[in-house]
């Protein structure tokens, strides 16, 4: 029996190679359209069609999923499953009815904690010690269908957003088959969610802004959760400057104030402790150490501010 496969970004590409490994019968995948990236606005496609194109899958690439024409080809596939990973719109009633057996989504979180776009960032930003992934069925509201299978992992001190989706879109894959080969054998029957929910909304780039009252905890938590989109930015002089990696410090100091440059050493007061900067980005170069931005400028401590 055949499957339909939703998904965009590099997060769904461990589930769809599962699938593939498997030799599930992948019979279309769906995937965004592709878009226009970087400084030179090269066309690039979706990580999830270049798997697809390669292995030699069939794949569409619809602007509008409301649209008749879209509904019979779902239709005159007839699949056993829609599985849908990271796909990146709300999938309308007549395409979550398409399957004989269900729509199974691939979610990022430990649902019902951070339902919604953003699940991975959220949990960092504020400050989850774990995370994990969730198979569940797919219902008409936003990650509320009913529980199949999760699986935990801790949240290490050095993850940030890529590392930590990385390791979950790994996950993913392998709960994705031990789902679907549950399911198939009865082993795995949908439970609904049970404890208290809570929702992560889609990052905006303005979302990264810094607010230096924040405590140097807060800020550091706020940097991991940020990378590498939009990432956590702030200004000196009128400069943009992402802060890539930092570590909160004790101590004290004016919220958004250089308060040390020896040594190499970047610090920042905070609205509570310090922030060590280890590496950032200023406006149009590359990712740098803390040391080699202070080693080409002229900064004096307690005289600028991050704003």
């Amino acid at each position: 029996m055949s499957l339909i496969f939703f998904g965009t970004p590099d997060f769904a590409v461990p589930s769809l190679q599962a699938l593939i490994d498997e030799k599930e019968d992948i019979a279309l995948v769906v995937t965004q359209p592709d878009k226009m990236k970087g400084r030179g606005h090269v066309l690039s496609q979706p990580p999830v069609k270049e798997l697809a194109a390669a292995r030699g899958i069939e794949v569409l690439q619809p602007s509008r999923i409301r649209d008749e024409e879209f509904y019979r080809v779902l239709s005159d596939i007839a699949p056993e499953f829609i599985i849908v990973v990271a796909y990146g719109k709300i999938l309308p009633e007549a395409v979550l009815a398409t399957p004989r057996s269900g729509c199974i989504n691939v979610h990022g979180s430990l649902l019902p904690k951070y339902r919604g776009a953003a699940p991975i960032q959220w949990a960092l930003i504020n400050g989850e010690r774990t995370s994990g992934v969730t198979t569940m069925m797919m219902d008409a509201g936003i990650d509320t269908g009913d529980i199949l299978l999760r699986s935990e992992v801790d949240i290490l001190d050095e993850d940030n957003s890529e590392t930590l989706s990385i390791k979950l879109a790994g996950l993913g894959g392998k709960v994705l088959v031990r789902t679907l080969n549950g399911i198939r054998s009865g082993a795995i029957k949908p439970v609904p969610q049970q404890g208290d929910s809570s929702y992560a909304p889609v990052l905006k780039k303005e979302d990264g802004r810094i607010d230096w009252n924040r405590s140097a905890d807060e800020l550091a938590r706020f940097v991991r959760g940020m990378y590498p989109w939009p990432s956590a930015f702030c200004q000196l002089g009128g400069e943009m400057i992402k802060i890539i990696k930092a570590r909160p410090l004790e101590g004290d100091g004016c919220p958004g104030r250089l308060e040390k440059t020896s040594a190499g050493q970047l610090v920042i007061g905070a609205g509570q402790g310090l922030l060590l900067v280890e590496e950032l980005q200023p406006a149009g170069r590359k990712i740098m150490s803390a040391a080699s931005f202070l080693a080409g400028r002229r900064l004096k401590e307690g005289h600028e501010t991050f704003s």
